[in-house]
């Protein structure tokens, strides 16, 4: 299941530069966390968990297509992230 185990590591690596990129903007904007940014980490590792228990449950009939709209929601709850992290000010 070489899948599985790159599905997962893309949900990490992503989600994880995401949550970086939030730290980056603290650091060269504020230099502390706020409200704004404390939200975005918190559903970046909420987005993480529903996906990660998505990959791991054990009764999917179509497993290729369960996968790809895994893949599929990681996309667009990246591009959802990436948004509000270029809407901050």
């Amino acid at each position: 299941m070489a899948n599985v185990k790159n599905l997962k590591k893309d949900i990490n690596y992503v989600l994880g530069d995401i949550i970086e990129a939030v730290y980056l903007f603290e650091m060269s904007s504020t230099g502390q966390p706020t409200e704004a940014t404390n939200a975005l980490i918190d559903e970046a590792i909420a987005a993480f968990d529903v996906l990660i228990t998505k990959v791991n449950a054990k009764k999917v009939e179509d497993k290729k297509a369960h996968f790809k709209q895994i893949n599929v929601e990681l996309e667009q709850a990246a591009n959802q992230l990436i948004a509000k992290i270029n809407g901050l000010q």
